[in-house]
């Protein structure tokens, strides 16, 4: 499948010495990445957000494979490496096929809590609650789910919901019946702090994973936010962006 040019949003001057790419996950969009471009932005960073592909304002496609979103996101245009890379759930498996394929595609690489493996169960489970969250979300029903949340997280979550591809939220999982990138996250090189949400709450980073990729690979770091579930950066968002800021220095 050929790459597709993904739309973006920005914050920060484009003339910072420091550039970022934020990665949405399955049902988001680069709007959901908000308060990272902000936080960025305040400390110097130019960010920029991307929308998947089928996803926002992105084209929509025929496949999405992990390798597929992994391509577009080679070809996002850059005159050197980014200096940070974060990414969300599917797009944590994304990064690190990005990485295999090009392992100087990036300085420094933050995944919260990424998405590396599933199984037929998990899949089945995502596929189910993507078409939910796009065919009945409202900000209502999001809010109540999670009333921690920022308001502009709540909505900006409803909207991307409601406008990503209903294909490309179910395809994302009947495209990947091998979701599995353990053995590539064994061999990154780059820096990687892993933020991982709660277990006792819910974690697809689970301590499992954990056991495979960091007793073998010394550049992988995890801290592990308590009380938070698969979104770390939206439950507490004060506490990740801190851990952020001491790994990107």
């Amino acid at each position: 499948m050929a790459t597709v040019t993904l739309p973006q949003l920005a914050w920060g001057s484009p003339d910072s010495p420091r550039r970022a790419l934020l990665v949405h996950g399955l049902g988001s969009d680069a709007q959901t990445m908000w308060r990272i471009g902000e936080f960025l932005a305040d400390n110097g960073w130019h960010a920029i957000a991307v929308d998947q592909r089928g996803h926002g304002r992105a084209p929509r496609t025929s496949t999405y494979r992990i390798d597929d979103f992994a391509r577009d996101l080679l070809a996002v245009p850059r005159d050197r490496p980014w200096d940070a890379v974060i990414g969300h759930s599917i797009a944590g498996a994304s990064l690190v096929a990005a990485l295999d394929i090009d392992p100087t595609f990036i300085r420094k690489l933050v995944l919260i809590d990424p998405a590396l493996i599933t199984s037929d169960d998990d899949r089945a489970a995502i596929r189910q609650g993507q078409l939910t969250n796009h065919d009945t979300i409202t900000v209502e029903s999001q809010a109540a789910a999670n009333p921690h949340w920022h308001p502009q997280d709540i909505q900006a979550s409803v909207n991307a919901h409601r406008t990503a591809s209903r294909f490309a939220v179910e395809h994302a999982c009947l495209d990947n019946p091998d979701w599995d990138v353990i053995e590539r996250a064994q061999r990154l090189t780059v820096p990687t702090l892993i933020v991982q949400g709660d277990p006792t709450v819910l974690a697809r980073y689970t301590d499992a994973d954990a056991a495979r990729i960091e007793s073998v690979n010394p550049a992988i770091t995890r801290t592990m936010i308590p009380g938070t579930g698969h979104s770390p950066h939206r439950d507490n968002p004060a506490e990740f962006l801190a851990r952020v800021h001491a790994f990107l220095g």
